[in-house]
């Protein structure tokens, strides 16, 4: 006799934040759903990204504050750093979210293994069939790697949230989001740090002058950083690796006993996607506003479909794949270096670029009464408003919690609040969020 489907509403393929969030939704709403994940719950923003990565953030800032703690009257001769319990620690926050992502999804068939794309409607995992109306996938993506000699001795991101010894100097490829936040770990816990960046200025989506004004801070707590590298081979070199690479026409050279690769991630496809006629591009699964593929019945959202790889674009996807309202734009975005940045709605360039009259506002953190007081008063704020409507553009921050005080900003570009709107409002004393408020008024007047 042939086994029957196992039947649903919704499958869902990838259990990372779009997936995990989707199916808690979907579940709430009555619909019957299959999540399928072939590794651990959570995705890669919780086991070998964004969550790992912020625990041992929180044990370098730690580590920084220590030792500058004689400024702030504390004695610390006897301060030592032990990279195994930092490690520790980070699993340890990464198990208990785990397990909050197992209780979120108690309503939710969780399947797991290796999902196949069987056709409409329809995915295998082993000998099992599972059919839903709807298939989102949800799959991510994996660390992508250079096209040079020498690839297999680097290291990515996965690896280096794994290691469980600090290596005495190490060389990153790639100066964006993920080779910086790494660069800004390593060097508070004492390692030598030099970044290669292809592009004329790091972060390559960042406001210019948030992206100098990070590079320059960076080097002023002693990580090196060279642009416009063209890195063309890592090789062996005595005990160390030898990373060869192009600058200004000239043939240079760094060594490093580690070095890792971050120079992007490419999306993770599940098995079946091509024969089950599902159009990619770049590599990427194409889909449309609705996050519906060439085939209907499957959306993509998250990593796979690289609009926008971030884990909370993720999750507003999955709501504008069941069919909610869901703003996409803008998509606030943060760097958790030391000090932090965070961008969101358009940089100058880009106004430029779309011909906007603009005025920009900047408020500089040295300003700031909760800034200097906290010991955190390196870095700004700038505030990007259009002239004739004065309705805020973009907001970029670096400095303190740059990450948290862009959310009001967002707010304000979503609502098509004017500058003026926002400066009418009270903001508390002494607080970093009046940085943001300086900059809008400084808008206001240009």
């Amino acid at each position: 006799m042939e086994k029957q489907p196992n039947v649903s509403d919704l499958i869902i393929i990838g259990a990372g934040p779009g997936g995990y969030e989707t199916a808690e939704i979907a579940a709430k709403q009555g619909r019957k759903v299959v999540l399928i994940e072939r590794d651990e719950l959570g995705g890669t923003c919780l086991n070998r990204g964004c969550i790992p990565t912020k625990a041992l953030c929180r044990s370098a800032e730690v580590a920084r504050t220590v030792a500058e703690a004689v400024k702030y009257g504390c004695s610390t001769s006897s301060f030592t750093f032990d990279f195994a319990k930092a490690v520790e620690r980070k699993e340890e926050v990464v198990r208990q979210l785990r397990d909050g992502v197992a209780i979120l999804l108690r309503d939710v068939n969780v399947v797991k293994g290796e999902a196949r794309i069987l056709g409409a409607g329809k995915v295998s995992v082993g000998e099992e069939v599972y059919t839903a109306p709807q298939i989102i996938i949800a799959t991510g993506s994996r660390p992508a790697v250079l096209p040079i000699p020498g690839t297999e001795l680097a290291i990515n991101s996965d690896f280096a949230l794994d290691m469980r010894s600090l290596p005495e100097s190490i060389a990153i490829i790639g100066g964006g989001v993920i080779g910086l936040e790494f660069a800004s770990i390593f060097n508070s816990f004492g390692v030598d740090v030099t970044v290669l960046e292809y592009c004329p200025e790091i972060l390559p989506p960042f406001d210019a002058e948030i992206a100098k004004r990070l590079r320059m801070t960076m080097k002023r707590q002693g990580v090196e950083i060279v642009t416009g590298a063209q890195v063309t081979a890592i090789a062996e070199y005595g005990e160390s690796l030898r990373v060869s690479y192009t600058a200004k026409g000239k043939e240079k050279a760094v060594e490093a006993s580690t070095v890792l690769m971050a120079v992007g991630r490419k999306a993770v496809l599940p098995e079946g996607t091509e024969e089950a006629g599902i159009r990619t591009v770049r590599g990427f699964i194409e889909v449309n506003d609705c996050m519906e593929t060439s085939v209907e019945g499957f959306y993509a959202i998250g990593d796979v479909n690289g609009r926008c790889m971030l884990a909370h674009a993720a999750s507003a996807q999955g709501r504008v794949a069941l069919g909610m309202e869901q703003l996409l734009d803008p998509i606030p975005s943060a760097v958790f270096t030391s000090p932090e940045c965070a961008m969101t709605g358009l940089t100058e360039a880009q106004c430029r670029d779309a011909g906007l009259e603009f005025s920009v506002g900047t408020a500089f953190f040295r300003a700031n009464g909760k800034a200097v007081a906290s010991g955190e008063s390196d870095g700004l704020v700038k505030v990007l408003t259009e002239r004739e409507s004065g309705r805020i553009l973009g907001c970029h921050i670096c400095g303190p919690h740059a990450a948290d005080l862009i959310q009001i900003a967002s707010v304000a570009i979503s609502g098509g609040l004017s500058a003026l709107k926002i400066d009418g409002y009270i903001f508390p004393h002494p607080t970093l969020s009046e940085a943001l408020r300086s900059a809008i008024e400084a808008s206001i007047a240009v």
